[in-house]
């Protein structure tokens, strides 16, 4: 190693890295079964993307009409085009309503019914009688900013559990030995101090990587964190090829504009003023799932029937409803039109076009949070000592696509259940065998080469090569051209990260110094992305290849799974396997729901 580093020693039971919407109620979960906790946040726990999630949180409350768990299983079950466990489908919507109840109570500030029950609306894909219709409304909502209060609410409750927070720090590597996670080594960007946290258990909270891509609705932040350092764990990756693009980003800025504007009655027109989904979703129309939508959008601009001058976007209409409801029900939107497009939603329509919003794939786990990985043949044998939850993970109860309010509902349902594991299977205060010699080595060795890298391509220059080259080859629509030069391209990108050039030698808040670590994760995860597109050979949810428009059960309802070697610009290959899909129940009380064609 170049340099020396002086580091700080940390022991705990658990550390959670994120402190998003599933890192703190993992945290405040396993905090309150008495084990000792550390939470490690780069970005202070409020400011989160979770804060971002508006729509609202699934569950089958019934405050609005009639509906049942087996439904919401079954909806979500064919949202996710047949690619979600079962297993884990059943355990999340069986534990919904609970789970929103315990938010109720910790605070959160859910709309209300004249009655005083919390307000539900209507989501795409979200149906009654078993997809037969009507449409169900089973979205919870507090208003347009349900993610907002959620977070707000989850950090005060946090904070009464004897949790340690750990703010501004950027988590490096994992500390491995023998296959079993032992720590994380993580740098507090206030001082440039290393700190190195020993634990029987680490829990990966870091969020998507949506900012593999120039338009996406995710913070800056959003980079893929856990991901990058399970890859050079040696760990799987599973189905990366699901990117879901959410329908109504607005257009130019790709900010998000909730799908609840759809459930309160919003719809969607092309450049001839028509309501063009009732032609590619007959029953749903503008709540049919969000691939659905995206790709019917997609189809309209490519046939010419876009609006403005390039027809690249389409129409968002909510000027026909009740400015009073407007202001109710969707106020950060109203105020959204207006900053960035200039709209008042009152009176125009806002311009949108599909964004890249969520990633279905991540770190594969069972339905406990527990990582799992293909060893032996066995392909759910857990990595000790290592959990993901939320965004990170791919418990897989989204598949190939998720369906809209299924992801904060996947938060909380999925972090307690880590929580809840750790406490059966974690006695506190557990004694801690010696970490191996150079635990720190794979970490500092790569900050060393990073602040040493006095290169030809800056930082920027490499990322948006990167975002420009996943927005193009592997967006919407693909065909085996497009991700054939993708797969090319990205992997040029990934070389330039050899020569990459950063600018400042200081550890203590060196922006650059950061971003480059995170273009790291991001860019391994941009490669096996476009690979596992590549090789994936069907249409199914969110992944389109036009060269095979149908999905096929016989030989693709399975997971991809991907690990990556060559670091650091040399290399960078991909190694492709498959794990099963989970076809069976956790209960007796749930039928496997077999596949089918699927329609809205």
């Amino acid at each position: 190693m170049s340099q020396a580093y002086k580091i700080i020693d940390h022991t705990y039971d658990a550390v959670v890295v994120g402190a998003g919407g599933s890192g703190l109620r993992a945290t405040m979960g396993i905090a309150e079964s008495g084990l000792k906790t550390a939470c490690i946040t780069k970005v202070f726990p409020t400011r989160s993307h979770t804060v971002a999630a508006q729509g609202g949180i699934a569950a089958s409350l019934g405050n609005m009409g009639p509906d049942h768990w087996t439904w919401h299983m079954y909806d979500t079950v064919k949202g996710s085009d047949w690619l979600g466990d079962q297993d884990a489908i059943e355990y999340m919507v069986r534990e919904a309503p609970a789970a929103v109840y315990e938010l109720e109570h910790a605070g959160v500030p859910f709309s209300r019914t004249n009655e005083g029950k919390i307000y539900q609306r209507p989501f795409g894909g979200m149906m009654q009688n078993m997809g037969e219709g009507p449409p169900a409304q089973r979205t919870c909502a507090a208003a347009d900013r349900t993610g907002h209060a959620m977070l707000h609410a989850l950090y005060q409750q946090s904070l009464k559990y004897d949790a340690d927070f750990y703010i501004e720090y950027f988590a490096l590597d994992l500390i491995m030995e023998n296959g079993q996670c032992r720590g994380v080594i993580a740098l507090c960007m206030e001082d440039g101090s290393i700190h190195r946290f020993r634990s029987h258990a680490v829990v990966l909270a870091t969020g998507g990587y949506g900012r593999t891509y120039f338009s996406a609705t995710s913070a800056h932040t959003c980079t893929g964190d856990g991901g990058g350092m399970v890859l050079r764990a040696g760990l799987p990756l599973q189905d990366m090829e699901f990117v879901q693009f959410h329908p109504t980003g607005i257009y130019g800025a790709g900010v998000l504009i909730t799908e609840g504007a759809r459930g309160e009655g919003g719809y969607l027109t092309n450049s001839e003023g028509e309501r063009f989904m009732e032609r590619y979703a007959p029953s749903a129309k503008d709540l049919a799932s969000r691939d659905v939508v995206s790709r019917s959008m997609a189809m309209e601009m490519r046939e010419g029937r876009g609006v403005g001058a390039e027809k690249d976007h389409i129409f968002l209409h909510l000027d026909h409803i009740d400015p009073k409801v407007l202001h109710e029900r969707l106020p950060g939107i109203t105020e959204t039109g207006k900053i960035f497009a200039g709209v008042d939603l009152t009176r125009q329509p806002l311009p949108v076009t599909p964004t890249v919003h969520y990633n279905m794939g991540g770190i594969p786990t069972n339905y406990h949070g527990e990582v799992v990985q293909l060893k032996d043949g066995n392909p759910d044998t857990v990595v000790p000592g290592l959990f993901a939850v939320g965004e990170a993970a791919c418990v897989s109860v989204h598949g190939a696509n998720r369906l809209g309010s299924n992801s904060l509902i996947d938060l909380v349902v999925f972090g307690r259940a880590t929580g809840l594991r750790l406490k059966d299977t974690l006695k506190p205060g557990t004694s801690h065998n010696a970490l191996p010699k150079g635990s720190e080595e794979l970490a500092l060795g790569r900050l060393d080469h990073f602040r040493n890298a006095k290169g030809g391509s800056p930082t920027a220059a490499i990322r948006l090569e990167m975002q420009r080259t996943m927005q193009k080859h592997c967006a919407v629509f693909r065909d085996n051209a497009l991700l054939g030069e993708g797969q090319t391209k990205i992997a040029a990108t990934y070389q330039r990260m050899a020569d990459v050039d950063v600018q400042d030698r200081s550890l203590i808040w060196n922006t650059d110094l950061v971003e480059t670590l995170e273009l790291d994760n991001l860019i391994s995860q941009a490669v096996v992305t476009m690979e596992s597109a590549a090789n994936r050979k069907e249409s199914r949810g969110a992944h389109v290849n036009e060269d095979y428009p149908d999905r096929d059960d016989v030989n693709w309802m399975k997971h991809s799974t991907a690990t990556f070697t060559g670091w650091g610009g040399t290399g960078g290959k991909v190694e492709l396997g498959t794990r099963p899909v989970h076809d069976y129940t956790l209960t007796d009380e749930a039928e496997y729901i077999k596949p089918k064609k699927r329609v809205y």
